[in-house]
């Protein structure tokens, strides 16, 4: 049903209100969402250009039970920004400033709409970075990033964006603002309600500011390549450098496919071979770590190891960086039908590869595999014809075995995507009924009305049109 969002009109915003009809077709749908077609049109969009703006608008909102979905970039790949129930789409993107940097304490205070890499560019003139920032960071917001629990090629050193989150101001569902967590390193008072917020899809409240930990610049970073003559030696060689301890800052996996695709893409000269990708980095004795790390790899008959030249690292991982585009493109005639990323407990990693491959080779489907491999993530990506229907049924039913499989070696649906629209039949599964009632309590206690993003995350939103049943006093 549509809403009437006239309300806005009477707010006293320093932000903009649209309804018309290009600004609210440009927040229908986020990237995967609007390649599937998926998209479903707000009645209103706002701009808020400050937590006071964002206050009002959820005050109304609360009041005429209106729907709210903040949108940011709209490079989310699980339909987290896509409006379900129409209402509002908030457009976080002129909350971008960067509000204060103190080097002395390694932290940076920012709005949720600056762009990942501009954060990096700023703390950079420090000799800081932000490690966690996923490769997409020059498409990502930082707000996008925190509330799906982001990571990205550095985790397997650095741990994800919830580690580096300090202190969150929030604005609650009936437009109460709140801060959460702490400018100091760690805390023990009262509810953890920081990370509670990180992770949530914006089903909670909407973050105004962050204040995010820094790291200090490596003085030595070097990166290389190794090739494997099968994916098994590959995968294998990832989990053996993992469990000995290798300090490595990236460990990621290519298949050959993915590798096909990337040439294809980006004419790069891979070789049609299983890689790992990899990077160190240290303020010294790098050398040590990387004669470790090649020890390991000739175990696992590693084919060829190279260490780049300084001025060709970023064509090293330009590849790598760029694959979820090249998988896009490697054919007209086929789409990408889900966007996968289970991550498994490192020791079940070279079985989740072998599973998704030989599963994919049973329903004579294209599935490029690589991804973040020294965390135990994998994505991938079942391509097929979106007319052939018997090679679509076929596509679900290998992305529904991959993720199953990943949560019964005590994996999870999702590293780093969010549930969002794509992943709420999973949910249950790896939490267990009782889990998610629990989550369902949490939802209604903050948002009673259930207008912040509702539709995403939970099961019985499965259905088109149904929002959460919250309880009554009756």
């Amino acid at each position: 049903m549509s809403y009437d969002c006239s309300f806005l009109d009477s707010l006293d915003l320093d932000g903009d209100v649209s309804y018309g009809d290009s600004a609210r077709a440009n927040h229908a749908a986020d990237w995967v969402a609007q390649e599937a077609g998926l998209g479903v049109t707000p009645d209103a969009v706002v701009w808020p250009k400050s937590t006071a703006d964002v206050s009002a608008i959820m005050e109304a909102a609360h009041e005429h039970e209106v729907p709210v979905t903040p949108y940011a970039a709209g490079t989310s790949m699980e339909g987290n920004a896509v409006p379900l129930f129409k209402g509002i789409s908030m457009d976080m993107t002129k909350l971008n400033d960067v509000l204060e940097v103190r080097p002395d304490d390694f932290q940076i205070d920012v709005q949720p709409g600056i762009m990942g890499n501009v954060i990096d560019e700023t703390v950079g003139e420090h000799g800081m970075f932000f490690p966690p920032m996923p490769s997409s960071a020059n498409i990502s917001t930082i707000g996008g990033m925190i509330v799906n629990d982001a990571a990205g090629q550095k985790t397997v050193k650095y741990g994800e964006v919830a580690d580096w989150v300090l202190e969150l101001e929030v604005v609650l569902a009936d437009g109460t603002v709140i801060e959460t967590g702490s400018k100091a390193v760690k805390t023990s008072s009262g509810y953890n309600l920081k990370d509670l917020i990180i992770g949530s899809e914006g089903t909670l409240g909407i973050v105004t500011r962050a204040t995010l930990e820094l790291e200090g610049r490596p003085e030595q970073i070097k990166g290389g390549r190794a090739v494997f003559e099968s994916m098994d030696d590959a995968a294998e060689a990832v989990f053996d450098a993992v469990r000995s301890g290798v300090d490595v800052a990236k460990l990621e996996l290519i298949d050959p496919l993915a590798g096909e695709m990337a040439n294809d893409y980006f004419d790069t000269g891979l070789p049609d071979a299983s890689m790992i990708f990899v990077e160190f980095h240290a303020n010294h004795n790098i050398e040590e770590e990387i004669d470790f790390f090649e020890a390991i790899l000739e175990s696992h008959d590693v084919q060829q190891f190279e260490i780049a030249e300084e001025e060709r690292m970023d064509e090293l991982w330009a590849a790598r960086d760029e694959l979820a585009f090249a998988v896009q493109q490697y054919d007209p005639d086929l789409e990408p039908r889900h966007p996968g990323d289970v991550t498994v407990p490192i020791s079940k990693y070279p079985d989740i590869i072998r599973y998704a491959k030989d599963r994919a080779e049973e329903h004579d489907i294209l599935l490029p595999c690589f991804g973040h491999a020294g965390d135990g993530n994998v994505h991938y990506a079942a391509l097929v014809d979106p007319d052939d229907e018997a090679m679509v049924a076929a596509a679900d039913e290998l992305y529904d075995d991959i993720v199953q499989q990943a949560i019964e070696w005590g994996g999870t649906a999702t590293g780093e995507h969010g549930i969002g629209m794509g992943k709420r039949k999973f949910l249950e599964l790896e939490h267990g009924a009782d889990g998610v009632q629990t989550m369902r309590a949490i939802k209604a206690a903050l948002d009673p009305k259930d207008i912040l993003n509702p539709g995403k995350m939970f099961p019985e939103t499965e259905e088109e049109g149904v929002r959460m049943e919250m309880p009554t006093d009756d």
